[in-house]
C-alpha cells in the first residue's frame, strides 16, 4: 500500500482521440455530365496514402491521413478525390520509443475507417460508384518511411 501514495505509482500508458475533423477535402469531376455515362470496363483507380503527426502541446499531437483517390479511363481523369482528415490525440504515459509507432500506426489506423466513409460518401455524391478503399497496412508504410530516412541521412552523411 506504501507505493500507491504516488511516489513510484507508475502512469499506464493511454492513447485518447481528443477531436476528429476534416482540414481538406476536393472533389473534381472534370468530365461531367459525359464521364457518368456508362463505359467499357472498370476504371483505373490509383490511391495515394501519406500521414504526417506533429505536436500542439504536452502529450497532444495532430496527425493527418492524407487520401489522394484517381479514377482514369486511358487517359481521362474521371474523378480526383483528395482528402485530409485529421485527429488531435492524447499521447501520454508511452516510452519514448514507442511514440512514432503510435503516431504513425495506430492514430491512422483509428482515423481510417472515418477518412474512408468520407472519400465513398463524396465519389458517390460526385455520381460514381463509392469508392471503398481497401484497408491500409499502416505498420508496413511506417517501416518503409523509416527505411527510407535511414538510407537518406546516410546518403546525406556521406556526401558531408
Amino acid at each position: 500500500m506504501a507505493e500507491e501514495n504516488g511516489a513510484s505509482k507508475q502512469e499506464s500508458p493511454s492513447l485518447s482521440i481528443l477531436t476528429q475533423y476534416i482540414k481538406d477535402l476536393s472533389f473534381e469531376n472534370p468530365g461531367a455530365p459525359a464521364s457518368l455515362q456508362k463505359r467499357d470496363g472498370q476504371p483505373e483507380i490509383s490511391i495515394n496514402v501519406n500521414v504526417n503527426a506533429n505536436p500542439i502541446g504536452e502529450d497532444t499531437y495532430d496527425v493527418t491521413l492524407s487520401l489522394k483517390a484517381e479514377g482514369k479511363s486511358g487517359e481521362k481523369s474521371l474523378f480526383l478525390c483528395e482528402l485530409v482528415y485529421g485527429g488531435v490525440f492524447r499521447v501520454a504515459n508511452f516510452p519514448k520509443e514507442h511514440m512514432l509507432p503510435m503516431l504513425f500506426i495506430e492514430c491512422p489506423r483509428l482515423l481510417f475507417p472515418f477518412a474512408r466513409q468520407i472519400v465513398a460518401d463524396a465519389t458517390r455524391n460526385g455520381g460514381f460508384p463509392p469508392l471503398l478503399v481497401d484497408p491500409i497496412d499502416f505498420a508496413q508504410m511506417f517501416q518503409k518511411r523509416m527505411a527510407e530516412e535511414q538510407a537518406r541521412s546516410k546518403v546525406q552523411q556521406t556526401t558531408n
